[in-house]
């Protein structure tokens, strides 16, 4: 009996073809195309990255600067429940901040950090306020849920959103600010 190659050839490129195409259009449509609705769906944000991984669902998001953070994540949680499922959320959040911004948050970041190693949360706003009272126009906002703390700073035309994660020693989120 003699092997003929080329439709043996044929058949595995089409099997292969057929597998990771369907598996692809699946990963498209079914999984990542309905958070991406969830997602775009809510004020504020401009674009979105997602990349959906078996552990993890990432999402590299371009908002305006008056976004309420916090109560994205928690949307994005609810609404996207079905495609997240077990998965860890990790969120990234591209930076359209000014120098302004960046100063004032090197102030801020010490007695934010404070706070956060004494886990006396509600000291972060009262920083955030104290501090942003020497700064005209400047909108400095704390929000907490049961993994993070979320905070927003506007000047009106920049923004800057940083992720803070409650467990200690967690902090590398410090190196996105």
């Amino acid at each position: 009996m003699k092997l003929r190659i080329v439709p043996i050839m044929l058949t595995v490129v089409i099997s292969a073809l057929v597998l990771f195409g369907g598996w692809f259009l699946y990963q498209r449509f079914a999984v990542q195309s309905p958070l991406a609705d969830v997602v775009s769906q809510y004020e504020g944000v401009k674009s979105s990255h997602i990349d959906i991984k078996q552990d993890a669902v990432s999402l590299k998001l371009d908002l305006a600067p008056d976004t309420n953070l916090q109560d994205l994540v928690q949307h994005i949680k609810r609404e996207g429940k079905s495609v997240i499922g077990s998965r860890e959320l990790k969120i990234q959040v591209e930076d359209h901040s000014s120098k302004a911004l960046d100063e004032w948050w090197e102030k801020a970041m010490l007695s934010v950090a404070e706070a956060m190693d004494n886990k006396q949360y509600t000291n972060i706003q009262t920083s955030l306020d104290r501090l942003a009272a020497d700064t005209p126009n400047l909108k400095a906002k704390a929000t907490i849920d049961d993994n993070n703390v979320y905070i927003s700073l506007s000047d009106g035309e920049s923004g800057k959103f940083i992720i803070l994660p409650r467990q200690p020693g967690k902090m590398e989120v410090w190196s996105h600010a």
